[in-house]
């Protein structure tokens, strides 16, 4: 299994960028495909996750970032609007596999925002934003 993103880069603060995560090895339909970011020395931070028509987004990029998937493609994609400074990180995708057992867990009690719930990573994407 191997996720590849791609995209990040340097950008001013209120510009935009699309990520892209392509993903081979595994039945990519059955998976949640998610991003998150990390700032050197803090935790890894959940961004956004994505399965069919569902996603869920973190407070701090409600309104500006969408993600969206092609399942033809395995391809997952993290577009981000109006940049802000404290958006600087290493941007990471992620894959976890359905759990269909344990529905309540990831949707109602947050399971799918914690980086523990993904099987595979990519090795991240810098995305710097200056002010």
């Amino acid at each position: 299994v191997q996720l590849q993103a791609s995209g990040g880069g340097l950008m001013q603060a209120g510009g935009s960028l699309r990520l892209s995560c392509e993903v081979y090895g595994l039945a990519f339909s059955q998976y949640y495909m998610a991003w998150f970011r990390q700032v050197s020395g803090t935790e890894r931070e959940f961004v956004a996750v994505t399965r069919q028509a569902s996603t869920i987004y973190a407070d701090s990029v409600k309104g500006r970032f969408t993600i969206s998937r092609d399942d033809d493609k395995n391809m997952v994609y993290l577009q981000m609007h109006s940049l802000r400074p404290e958006d600087t990180a290493v941007y990471y995708c992620a894959a976890g596999a359905v759990d269909r057992e344990h529905y309540y867990a990831d949707h109602v009690l947050g399971r799918l925002q914690k980086s523990g719930r993904y099987d595979y990573w990519g090795q991240g994407t810098k995305v710097t934003v200056s002010s």
